[in-house]
């Protein structure tokens, strides 16, 4: 029995970056011997093992040939005969199809095991597949786009350019599952430039297939006094790298990435001005969301921030009654984090334009202190003093809230 670490670490290591995980290759062994000698089998498809002492997960090598379209279409064979090569060349990129042996104490020995050019591709800043098993498994094209959204001076090799071009063209990333889907783009977003995954899906005909909605923005212009780089697609991608910039969770990148969708949808005849985008690319993210099964918190706040980012862009010219209602819209009082989130997306979306990258966005302070001043309403006294009467109520409240934003926005 051998071990081996392999894949993201060895790249990792190589770059000198730090590595989250190992992933660890076992050769030479049985799953009835991983069992005697104490680990604990957890693999559903292919047999993987934890650690005894770690937990760490430990699979078997294995070769894989497909039998169905998707990612899911595949038969493994894992026996001792599995050769370590015979497991790298089903990975997908030569710099993720690397090695190193690890000794009886978990250290790493000996020198990297590199069969396919792994350093040289390192060293060449691309990403180039192992093999034509490439093409067996789509996932692997949106983890390409993922890859250069976290190393944002790598390209992609022509070739593979060239055969993800052809797995799209041939139909394989329509048989993807959209929990799969989801699960790459939030890892791409959470990347120090997800601008780079669109980029590389865009390039090879994958986003038009999985985000029609977005890739249809690209080419549509819009007024260059406001947005200077005039291309909406370009604007996207320059407010998804300032939310990142920014720090932001997922949510507040979602919604960055999903706020203009309806500018791709306007007449031609009435371009670059975009009246209405707001609630059709509410609509269009309904059903996006829909489709790719997108987690609750993300789909809210986008929907929130596609409806109401151009009203809390003019918020600074609001009168307390109307920020009292554009709170009360976007339910700030009862969820003040969502809101708070919602700031952020707009501050990103203002900042996320030519020439405006460290633009200041004072409405979210002003916001903020409106919706502490109205937060502060004791409506349950205002309700004990109305009685039953509903309606009364939901006025009297409303018009405490006024006035309670007037007195704070007073100088």
């Amino acid at each position: 029995m051998q071990v081996y670490a392999v894949g993201g670490a060895i790249r990792d290591s190589l770059l000198g970056r730090p590595s989250q995980d190992r992933d660890y290759v076992v050769v030479g062994a049985t799953p009835a011997e991983m069992e005697a000698a104490g680990y604990k089998p957890v693999g559903k498809d292919f047999p993987v093992f934890l650690h005894p002492r770690t937990r760490e997960e430990y699979a078997l090598a294995r070769t894989e040939r497909k039998t169905a379209a998707g990612y899911k279409g595949f038969d493994f064979y894992c026996a001792p005969d599995v050769t370590l090569e015979e497991d790298l060349v089903r990975r997908d990129l030569t710099i993720n199809a690397m090695a190193r042996e690890v000794g009886p104490d978990g250290a790493l020995t000996g020198p990297v095991i590199d069969p396919f050019g792994g350093r040289r591709d390192l060293e060449a800043r691309l990403f180039r597949h192992v093999s034509e098993a490439f093409v067996e498994d789509p996932v692997r094209i949106l983890r390409v786009g993922r890859f250069a959204a976290r190393f944002a001076d790598f390209q992609v090799a022509p070739e593979t350019a060239l055969l993800m071009r052809a797995m799209v063209d041939g139909g394989e990333v329509d048989a993807l599952v959209a929990e799969r889907v989801w699960q790459e783009l939030a890892r791409g977003l959470m990347e120090t430039r997800p601008s780079r995954m669109f980029e590389v899906l865009r390039a090879c005909g994958a986003l038009a297939r999985l985000l029609p909605e977005l890739d249809r923005l690209w080419g549509v212009p819009q007024r260059a006094d406001h947005h200077p780089e005039v291309d909406t697609g370009v604007h996207v991608m320059m407010v998804i790298d300032t939310a990142a910039a920014m720090g932001a969770p997922l949510p507040v990148r979602f919604a960055a990435l999903a706020h203009d969708l309806g500018k791709g949808t306007t007449p031609e005849d009435v371009l670059p001005r975009h009246l209405g985008h707001e609630q059709r690319g509410v609509e269009l993210l309904t059903a996006v969301c829909q489709r790719l099964r997108v987690p609750n918190d993300c789909r809210d706040l986008a929907l929130l921030v596609a409806r109401e980012h151009g009203n809390i862009h003019r918020s600074d010219t609001f009168g307390a009654a109307a920020l009292v209602r554009l709170l009360e819209r976007c339910d700030a009082l009862r969820k003040p984090e969502r809101f708070a989130q919602a700031l952020q997306a707009c501050e990103a979306d203002v900042r996320g334009r030519l020439g405006f990258e460290t633009r200041a966005y004072p409405q979210a302070a002003r916001l903020s202190a409106a919706r502490e001043a109205a937060a502060g309403v004791d409506a349950g006294a205002i309700a004990r003093a109305c009685g039953n009467d509903v309606e009364r109520i939901r006025e009297r409240v409303h018009e405490a809230r006024v006035a309670a934003v007037q007195a704070r926005l007073e100088p």
